[in-house]
């Protein structure tokens, strides 16, 4: 027992439940594989190395807190009370990033004004009506979602929170977990960006399945030249644009400030602005977004009941705006007189820039000639939009339907 007791970890597998021992070891495992996959580049390395690591380290590093509690001096996301939280402070080596970056959304909210920095609105600026139209029908598991989750027995706030996985925007789901659901937070956060990340390998097959090669290979035909948009009319949008957003969703302000400045710092062209935020804040933030992540996913709340509908409904939510998107595509495709391609579509999920380099590696696959990166950004920046407005309408709406 004494070897046991100086090997904590080991120890503690004597100690727990069965369920909840097995639990540790496969995440313990399954942690290793997002390192070596995220390594490989088969997932997002951003974020599925820091992930990986944080998520065999939490589950291999437990210890005995006292007689009979075991628990980890890494984080505990469940404290709320004052003293217990001000104590734990100063144990826990994370906690002060979950409590102070993580769990109040700043870290989404860098996040989200990274993305800001990386986009460019000229795309949607040139082609505003195909790719508005793009995201919206690529909201489709946004929105159907929410009903199917009601009818598996959720509360709307719960079922809402679960629906906008469906957006495929990470620092939404997160913002909206919080203001929805807070109790769901730990587990809607850990499965979101464990699908986003799925998604990548997942999308080209939906792709395959619905867009046959040779809609996937149209090249798109130019027929008026296109007037190329001034960074100082990118500039008035942006800054219009979040002032509106900001007046009719005030409580989607956050992120529509985070994203438009960095669209407005992007454009103003302050290069000591532009690097910061891209090449620091941007990689500093999603590194502890997915080490926090990572640590977040000990056994315990893997394991808790209330997880399986949600991993369904990510599924569902995922899945249809996929075929939403690529339904948006066939859309276009027949109303602009069969001069579009449909693959195109799937970028109107607002995951940048994934959504849209998957568009453009499926269509260069079929034809390498065919180019249709600057449409596919275009819908997927829009696509961060209508994303932002449909989370805000859902977090003024809900609560106003419980009353």
């Amino acid at each position: 027992m004494d070897l046991l007791y100086m090997f904590q970890g080991i120890g503690t597998l004597f100690a727990q439940e069965p369920n909840i021992v097995i639990g540790r070891i496969v995440l313990m495992f399954f942690g290793m594989a997002l390192v070596f996959l995220g390594s490989k580049h088969i997932l997002e390395p951003l974020v599925m190395i820091p992930m990986g690591f944080g998520m065999a380290a939490i589950n291999a590093g437990m210890l005995f807190l006292d007689a009979n509690t075991v628990g980890n001096i890494i984080i505990n996301p469940l404290v709320t009370e004052t003293n217990s939280l001000i104590s734990i402070l100063q144990i826990n080596v994370f906690q002060p990033i979950y409590t102070f970056a993580f769990s109040n959304n700043l870290i989404a909210c860098i996040v989200f004004m990274g993305v800001g920095v990386l986009c460019d609105v000229g795309y949607v600026m040139k082609y505003p009506f195909t790719c508005m139209l793009i995201a919206l029908f690529a909201e489709l598991g946004t929105i159907a979602t929410y009903p199917i989750a009601i009818a598996m027995g959720l509360p709307p706030a719960h079922a809402a929170a679960a629906a906008i996985v469906g957006s495929a925007d990470g620092p939404l789901v997160l913002f909206s977990s919080l203001m929805l659901a807070p109790e769901l937070f730990v587990p809607i956060a850990v499965i979101a960006y464990l699908y986003l990340s799925l998604c990548y390998g997942g999308y080209p097959y939906i792709i395959r399945l619905l867009i046959p090669k040779e809609y996937r290979g149209i090249k798109i035909k130019v027929t008026a030249k296109s007037t190329d948009v001034t960074s100082q009319e990118k500039l008035i949008f942006s800054v219009i644009a979040c002032t509106v957003l900001c007046l009719l969703l005030p409580a989607a302000a956050p992120l529509m400030l985070s994203f438009f400045l960095g669209v407005a710092i992007r454009e103003s062209g302050v290069t000591a602005y532009i690097n910061m935020i891209e090449s620091t804040f941007l990689y500093a933030a999603t590194f502890f977004l997915g080490l926090m992540l990572g640590v977040l996913c000990d056994a315990n709340t893997i394991l808790n009941p209330t997880i399986l509908p949600l991993l369904i409904l990510g599924v569902i939510a995922l899945g249809l705006s996929a075929v939403g998107g690529i339904i948006g595509g066939y859309f276009i495709y027949f109303i602009n007189n069969k001069n579009f391609n449909p693959t195109i579509g799937v970028a109107g999920v607002s995951c940048v820039p994934s959504t849209a380099k998957i568009a453009q590696h499926e269509v260069t696959a079929v034809k390498r000639a065919t180019i249709i990166l600057q449409y596919a950004m275009g819908a997927n920046i829009c696509g961060v939009m209508t994303s932002a407005i449909l989370t805000g309408i859902y977090i003024t709406v809900i609560p106003m339907l419980a009353k």
